[in-house]
């Protein structure tokens, strides 16, 4: 590859003009962009132990008032963009919130879609649209683009959960904003009901077709289940892996983000090749060790770690006798919309 001219050969008066009329020329600046063979990610692999953020999430419960918050979260920021980005990955927002026992987070409904995953507690809820949705450990509860959600907390302990938000992306096209609301009247029954049997939803005549989004909470329980049915047929090797889909169309929950559940047997080793997007990864239940080109993590119940596209990944299960579950994140959707999915198997 021919070596290409620096900004620094051309005449200062020729730089001084460019800059008057707002130009830039490409060649000095062309490998930042287009860099040889792969991309340059700006995402690192990172990772954020539980036991490290907990205590700091619990402080901020006594420091902020939810009056002063709103929403009372300490945001995963991946070291790679900065902490002022608050990013962990390109298109990745990652955010731990607490909600104490008697507070309620006020309605709301923003542009960037929203996931979240129960960690810790139980007795809250988030309302989306009018359905109440319980919060218990390892439930995914669905908040998509454009729909009214707020949180609520019956319970006696603090309820934790890891937000998961398309915000890096939204934010970047300049279409990102909130709108606030009134607290909702609670419609009587859970979309979750009608499609808990997998192969069964309801019939054409009874298809909510005005809903995007039929389903909005994936009960842990069930998927556990499901997890557990399907690794005692898969062979040695095989991931042991359930999407988040929608039960209707069969496809992504979420238009921009993907969501998995993960299960590693009883000292299995899984690798996974090296894909464009980047990968979350938050520990459900169990332990895990997650390599990821250089970095190294052993992961413990609620710890969550990030790992950028372009790298191989080996998950290891270092228990002989517990499996382990795991929550996966990622940019998928994204980038088979943008023709830009790519896995790269390993010479």
């Amino acid at each position: 590859m021919l070596p290409l001219g620096t900004l620094d050969e051309l005449p200062s008066d020729y730089r001084d003009a460019l800059t008057r009329e707002h130009l830039v020329p490409l060649w000095p600046s062309l490998r930042n962009v287009l860099p040889p063979a792969k991309p340059i990610p700006r995402t690192q692999p990172a990772c954020w132990r539980y036991q490290a953020v907990r205590p700091l999430l619990l402080q901020a419960g006594e420091l902020t008032p939810m009056e002063k918050a709103e929403r009372r979260v300490l945001v995963l920021a991946n070291p790679g963009h900065g902490l002022e980005k608050m990013q962990a990955s390109a298109a990745i927002y990652l955010g731990m919130q607490l909600l104490l026992p008697g507070e309620w987070a006020p309605a709301h409904r923003h542009t960037p879609n929203a996931v979240r995953m129960i960690v810790e507690g139980e007795g809250a809820y988030t309302t989306v649209e009018g359905e109440k949705c319980p919060m218990q450990r390892g439930d995914l509860i669905l908040t998509p683009s454009g729909l009214w959600h707020e949180h609520g907390h019956d319970g006696q302990a603090p309820v934790v959960w890891l937000d998961v938000l398309d915000l890096p992306l939204v934010h970047y096209l300049e279409t990102s904003y909130v709108q606030e609301g009134q607290a909702q009247t609670v419609a009587a029954g859970g979309s979750e009901r009608g499609y808990r049997s997998g192969g069964v939803v309801p019939a054409p005549m009874f298809v909510r077709t005005q809903q995007r989004y039929p389903m909005l909470r994936y009960p842990w329980a069930e998927v556990r289940a499901s997890l557990l049915a399907l690794a005692s047929r898969a062979p040695v090797g095989q991931a042991v892996q359930l999407a988040y889909v929608n039960p209707e169309s069969g496809e992504d929950c979420q238009n921009i983000l993907g969501y998995s559940a993960l299960m590693l047997r009883p000292g299995e080793t899984l690798q996974l090749p090296a894909r464009s997007p980047a990968m979350v990864l938050h520990v459900i239940e169990g332990a895990a060790s997650v390599v990821a080109a250089d970095a190294s993590f052993a992961l413990d119940q609620a710890d969550t770690c990030c790992v950028p596209g372009y790298v191989p990944v080996r998950l290891r299960n270092a228990s002989a006798s517990e499996a382990a579950f795991l929550f996966v994140a990622d940019e998928s959707p994204l980038h088979r919309k943008l023709g830009l999915y790519e896995v790269r198997q390993q010479a």
